[in-house]
């Protein structure tokens, strides 16, 4: 995953600066296109999609009165976890990105909707409308390129520490809500210095995003749970079974969409002066799409076609599908790679990348079963030995790539 700019073989080096500001120009016109024909069928689709969304819910909580009995507790955790994948995916996330504001119906408008997750609507809105999609995969801007606490790209110095990257990460996917939450906050930035944890707006913003906490968990784990009577205990487990579906579910499509083998990343300083049409390439090439039946679509809140959804982030969701195939024509025409496969092969993918930047440059493309014990030696001697050792194999393994290029 090193950045574009270092590799030897630029996938956009072929293309000159006519080429790049063409594209934008065909995907500025099939965003116009969209937005010129969107109206009653489109604003059908999303009030059909709340409705459903609504009814799956109150029937699930309505069975999980009685979650003592088995069968109940089952059908009600699972209708009850795809309400919950459904409001935060298709619904919540695509509100909040201005998606459907050209209705001007103040109920489903991104300034007055909240959703069912950890962190209040607002300040999701700012790190992820403004910033992630802003910079997208630049590495060190983009927050949401590993979360702040992964290593993402094989130009990040290897420290130690990063053997634990895939339980950490298995860790923020089971608690994904809370995990976006912190991240929304920039807890990491804002506990490091006392000046900064006692800064107004950081101080403002924490106890916002603890009150959204309590409410959700009043909500999930005391009144609903309450309400059940006897079956208390397996109604409250419900409601935590649901919230760790959606956060799996959740945290499964956004590495889909950013972390694959073959997704791009950017140096800070390549996005100085960038044009339209390169801030549309970047999004082509920093972006993997989810192959798969409608259904899937939807759950996804069609970030399955995430490719779509970082080029026009808000139009509306039920529209990417429509476009896929013109977006796709272009990335043809002018040899890109569309990025795209099924959902086992981009989350095997996205593990395989989290597992692999876990581990020292190169050490597991060396590993084969016949030299394991020895490659396990040199991993120790690299965890245990200090900067110095870790630097000489850094050397060592630059010196490689340099002879290999030179072949």
């Amino acid at each position: 995953m090193t950045v574009l700019q270092k590799k030897s073989d630029n996938p956009v080096a072929h293309l000159s600066a006519e080429d790049v500001e063409e594209i934008g120009r065909r995907l500025d016109a099939i965003r116009q296109e969209v937005v010129d024909s969107r109206g009653a069928d489109d604003a059908a689709y999303i009030r059909k999609v709340i409705d459903v969304q609504r009814k799956i819910e109150l029937a699930s909580r309505a069975v999980l009165l009685l979650s003592k009995f088995p069968p109940a507790w089952f059908i009600g955790t699972a209708g009850l976890s795809v309400a919950k994948i459904l409001e935060n995916m298709e619904i919540g996330h695509n509100i909040l990105h201005g998606q459907w504001d050209w209705m001007r119906d103040p109920k489903i408008h991104s300034t007055t909707w909240e959703w069912d997750m950890a962190s209040p609507a607002e300040q999701w809105k700012h790190s992820h409308n403004e910033l992630h999609h802003t910079y997208t995969n630049v590495v060190g801007k983009d927050n949401d390129l590993g979360y702040g606490i992964m290593r993402v790209d094989e130009d990040q110095k290897w420290i130690p520490l990063y053997l634990a990257q895939p339980l950490w990460n298995f860790v923020n996917a089971c608690f994904f809500e809370y995990g976006i939450a912190a991240y929304d906050l920039e807890l990491g930035k804002n506990l490091a210095t006392e000046e900064r944890r006692n800064d107004p707006k950081f101080k403002a913003a924490a106890k916002q995003v603890l009150k959204k906490i309590r409410k959700q968990a009043t909500k999930d784990y005391l009144v609903h749970p309450a309400l059940s009577g006897p079956s208390f205990v397996p109604t409250l487990a419900a409601n935590f079974v649901a919230n760790l579906v959606r956060n799996l579910w959740s945290h499964s499509v956004i590495m889909c969409g950013h972390f694959p083998e073959g997704v791009e990343t950017y140096e800070k300083t390549s996005i100085e002066g960038e044009t339209r049409g390169e801030w549309y390439l970047r999004q082509m090439l920093g972006s993997a799409n989810i192959s798969g039946s409608k259904a899937m679509h939807v759950m996804t809140g069609n970030l399955s076609h995430q490719v779509e959804h970082h080029l026009f982030p808000d139009l509306p969701s039920n529209r990417y599908a429509e476009i896929a195939p013109k977006v796709k024509a272009i990335f043809d025409e002018y040899g890109l790679r569309y990025h795209t496969a099924s959902l086992p092969k981009q989350v095997a993918s996205a593990w395989h990348k989290v597992f692999r930047l876990s581990l020292p440059n190169g050490w597991m493309a060396a590993t084969t079963p016949k030299n394991a014990p020895q490659q396990v030696a040199q991993l120790y001697k690299l965890t245990t030995g200090g900067p110095k050792v870790r630097r000489a194999y850094d050397r060592a393994q630059r010196a490689q790539a340099e002879q290999a290029l030179a072949a």
